[in-house]
């Protein structure tokens, strides 16, 4: 992506994660439930929506960062419905699958630093490329985190609410510890990347539950507070030479 679409490393940042996790987890559920599209026939139709995104913000000169929170959307998105595939329809057990995805996400951000973004000039938000490994191995962070935050709701018997209550306190501390600087390593990044992920799976099931709002009206809510906080938290501009690409 253009840097000129990307956002900063900032409270606002880690506050939209945050709320497009939890969105993104009730949009992939309504994707394979309410659409009845399953886990897998929705992918395709995901590629090609972030495929697209990426080809018109190639052409957009405007400053703004549309394309980076629609993609971040629809790659959550996948990332559940991969994650409910995986561990889900195959009955893949959830512990080799998240220390297969974790396997994965080390090798994804090592190959992507050790071949473009150390190549690259590295500025204070370097962590943000946006660029095919970037999206890659937020795609698997998304699949670890879903699967993570299902494995804390059903195979440690807590119950989504109980997982919700579980991590979304690790992702307090995560941001808090790494707030003066960490957060802008890759290590740490990815790390708080994968816990607001697992937080939001919980998080976004407990909302959706029967007693609850439901998923229909949960991935309304969600949606509907994610755009306004973007809409409402207005950031400031900076020079162009502060983004990263």
């Amino acid at each position: 992506m253009q840097s000129k679409h990307l956002p900063m490393l900032n409270a606002r940042y880690w506050s939209a994660l945050c709320l497009a996790s939890i969105f993104g987890a009730n949009m992939g559920d309504l994707c394979a439930r309410n659409l009845g599209l399953g886990h897998v026939a929705g992918l395709p139709f995901l590629a090609i929506a972030l495929a697209l995104v990426m080809i018109v913000e190639r052409f957009d000169r405007m400053q703004h960062q549309s394309y980076y929170w629609i993609a971040i959307i629809i790659v959550r998105t996948a990332a559940t419905n991969f994650a409910d595939f995986a561990a889900g329809d195959m009955k893949l057990p959830r512990l080799w699958v998240m220390a297969a995805l974790l396997i994965l996400l080390v090798v994804a951000v090592w190959l992507s630093w050790e071949f473009v973004w150390r190549r690259r000039s590295v500025k204070s938000d370097s962590v943000l490329r946006a660029d095919l490994g970037y999206w890659i191995s937020m795609f698997i962070a998304g699949t670890l985190g879903t699967v993570m935050g299902d494995f804390c709701s059903h195979n440690l018997h807590l119950g989504d609410a109980g997982a919700a209550i579980l991590l979304s306190p690790v992702v307090l501390v995560l941001l808090w510890a790494g707030w003066r600087g960490p957060l802008r390593w890759l290590p740490f990044y990815w790390a708080t990347v994968v816990a607001i992920r697992a937080a939001g799976t919980a998080v976004g099931d407990t909302l959706a539950g029967r007693n609850m709002l439901g998923l229909p009206m949960s991935t309304a809510v969600t949606g509907i507070v994610f755009v306004i906080l973007l809409l409402a938290w207005k950031e400031s501009a900076r020079p162009e030479k502060a983004f990263a690409t």
